[in-house]
Order: C-alpha cells, then structure tokens, then sequence
C-alpha cells in the first residue's frame, strides 16, 4: 500500500474523533486559483493567545485489538486498514510542515498488540521529529489507556500536550460498550500526567492534558456529564474536557441506531456549560439539578440558569460585584472587567453598556441602572424572549459530515424554564 493510500485510510478514520474543529470539506482549487481544502487530516486548535494553530491530525493505526461497540475502527468491523511506520509519521509531517500546511502534530493510534507496543511507536515517530528532523513544533499526543508509567513519561518529555480519553460518562457505559477498557486504564495515567504537572517537572507536557467523552451513545444525563467534567477539572488538572458527539455508524443493539441525529446541539451545549464552570464560577449543581437534568434546547445554560433563578435579578450594573456581573446574561468576563474600570469615573448608562461589550438584547432582562428595564415580570418575558430567538437560531443544524443524512435538530429536549 502506498502513502496517499494509508493517509486516506487513516485521516478517514480519524475523522470522527472531533476534539479539534476539522475543516469538513473538500474542495479543489480551480485551474487559475490557489489553495484547497481537505474534509479530514487538518484540524484546528487554538494557542493561549488566540492565534488558530493548524495540526496534522491522524491515527498511527486504524487496526485495533479492542471491540469498543461505538468505535468505528473496532476489531470486529470490516474497514480497510492501515499503519503508519515511525519514519513515516515523522516524514509526512516534517514535509508537511515545510510546505506550511502544518504548524504541528496531533496524533493518536487503535491499541497495535498491546498498549506499550503502540506507545512504544508512538514515542519512537516523535523522537524521530525531535531528534532527527530537530521539529521543535506543538505535538499532542493520546495515551493509550494501559500503557506502562514508564512509557507514559517517555512521552511526556517528548509532547507539548497529553490526553487518556475517558471516553464515555459512565463506568456502567464503559463496561457495556467498551468490555476490553478498564476505567482505572483510563485514570491511572490522567492521575500520573497530573502529579507531574503539578510537581512542574521541566519539560513534561507543558501544554497540559485533556480528555474527551463521547456524548449521545449512552443514556447519561446533562448534569451526570457535567459533574463528570467538574470532578475531573478538579482532581486531575485538566486544560480542556471535549464532548464529542456521537455519530451513529456502528450497528449495534446497545446504541442509537445508524442514521440518527447526531446531537450536535447537545455537544454546543455540553461547551456552554464548560465554559461556565471554567471562567464563571459556575458549579455543576447550579448549570443543571435533579429537576432539571438536561439543557433547555432552547436557551443557552447561563440564559436558562437565569431564567430559573429570578431572586438572583435584577443586579445593578453600577454597584454589583464581579461575582454577580458574571451571572447575567450578555455580560462576559471581559465586558464585567470593563465594567468595573468603567464605572470608577461615571455612571453607566446603555450606550456605555454597548461599548463596554454586554449584549444587551440578553441582559436587558436582568439588571437595573443602565437600561434599567428590569421588573416584576422580566423573568417570564425573558424566557419568551429569549426562546423565540433560540428557537429561530435553532431552525437548522448543520451536518458534521456532508456524506451523512442528518435531520435538522439534535436529539429533541424537552423546554424547561
């Protein structure tokens, strides 16, 4: 088999592994123009800084030894295969990066044999970069779950970011569907990476480690996900939790069935929801409850948080603290910053709002001083208000995939305000 052959094989299978924004088309330049784009084997991440770094994203291997139910490249189904050698990996990308379509690598590989020999191989096509091509680029890397603690530091002197997937919200989940993955397999090297990062040992994955979960193969909830989330920010130092929709490609029982929706909303929500615990000071139990366990398909989490909470309004933009300018919303954290600043030397009125960044159409709802529109009945006219537009945002969802038949919404909330 020769090169093209393999990268096709092996960016088509790594396709639906969409932690990173891949550019999800294909499209050849016309005689007179310049540039293309690829559906597959480009993704996206973005630095610190804001700049969107362009990564190389592909398996080592699509063969695997494990029978994951929801995987497409399980042991048990018929697709065509391919490995890539070290010297390979670690050519494409070199070649790649000289002719600037790549700023860096994102690799990942199914379980070769065994866990330590595919990471084994892995190692040795990073080495190969490092040492021999002297790439001193951005490389993430995936552990593969099982995979010796020797192994595991190996490359994590090598890599700039790390990930052992969870994979799915649940240990009764991962059972089911994954039986040859143990979730101490998965945790025992998050637990590893973290210690290492928090004792700052120079040179190991200075970017980090995250993990990604599949959203929609299994019947958790919303606030079973996000507690998931909460609880791994928590105890192993994640940069990033990815939520990965589920795309229906594999025939099985246990799963939704091939062809249906894949809930790309919910996976837009799941972020939401990140975002909050992450730069809010949001808790789980607060996004979501046991009333109310799943988003509104309507309103983004903060909206609906807000809408459920109306003790909390209306806040007074000119005396609030940070704390409660964080909770409306249409007022981010830099736009509550400004505020703050702002407000030192005059009172804000709405235009002083607009320039400062609120967004005013969300948060006019739910504070005083300013527009000062807030009243006795803002929480209702809120919800209708802000339902109307989400569900007019909401009127089509576009496919992850052109090549499959997705129906317009995600999988269908019930509303609840």
């Amino acid at each position: 088999m020769d090169l093209a052959d393999k990268l096709r094989i092996l960016t088509e299978s790594a396709k639906y592994d969409v932690a990173c924004t891949s550019s999800g088309t294909d499209r050849v330049s016309p005689a007179d123009g310049i540039g293309s784009a690829c559906r597959s084997g480009l993704c996206h991440a973005f630095a610190g800084d804001g700049r969107c770094i362009s990564l190389l994203k592909i398996l080592m291997s699509n063969a695997c030894c494990y029978d994951c139910k929801y995987c497409v490249n399980r042991v048990s189904n018929d697709v065509p295969r391919a490995t890539l050698t070290p010297d390979e990996i670690a050519d494409i990308t070199i070649n790649f990066y000289r002719r600037n379509y790549i700023e860096g690598l994102f690799l990942s590989s199914g379980v070769l044999g065994t866990p330590d020999r595919t990471v084994e191989l892995m190692i040795r096509a990073i080495e190969l970069l490092r040492d021999k091509h002297k790439f001193y680029g951005y490389v993430h890397a995936k552990v593969i779950p099982g995979a010796s603690p020797h192994l595991i530091e190996r490359l994590g002197m090598l890599v700039d970011r790390m990930s052992s997937n969870i994979e799915l919200p649940s240990a009764n989940s991962l059972r089911l569907l994954a039986p040859d993955k143990h979730r101490s397999d998965v945790l025992a090297p998050m637990q590893q990476i973290a210690d290492k990062l928090r004792a700052r040992e120079r040179g190991f994955a200075s970017a980090g480690q995250s993990t990604q979960m599949i959203v929609g193969a299994t019947p958790e909830s919303d606030l079973q996900i996000i507690r998931l989330a909460e609880g791994l920010y928590g105890k192993y130092a994640l940069r990033r939790v990815f939520y990965s929709a589920y795309v229906a490609v594999a025939d099985h029982s246990d799963l939704p069935a091939v062809g249906s929706a894949t809930p790309l909303l919910r996976e837009h929500r799941l972020y939401q929801a990140d975002w909050l615990m992450r730069y809010y000071r949001f808790r789980a139990d607060e996004i979501l409850d046991e009333k109310r366990p799943y988003f509104n398909e309507y309103l983004d989490p903060k909206c609906n948080w807000a809408v459920n909470h109306p003790e909390f309004f209306p806040v007074d933009v000119n005396r609030a603290p940070y704390e409660r300018l964080l909770r409306v919303p249409g007022i981010g954290v830099k736009s509550a910053q400004r505020i703050l600043a702002a407000r030192r030397t005059a009172r804000l009125d709405e235009q002083a709002l607009r320039r400062l960044g609120v967004v005013l159409k969300r948060a006019r709802y739910f504070i005083v001083g300013g527009s000062g529109v807030a009243a006795a009945d803002a929480p209702a006219r809120a919800a209708q208000a802000l339902i109307a537009a989400g569900r007019a945002e909401c009127a089509v969802q576009m496919s992850m995939f052109d090549d499959f038949d997705l129906p317009a919404l995600g999988q269908p909330a019930p509303i609840r305000v």
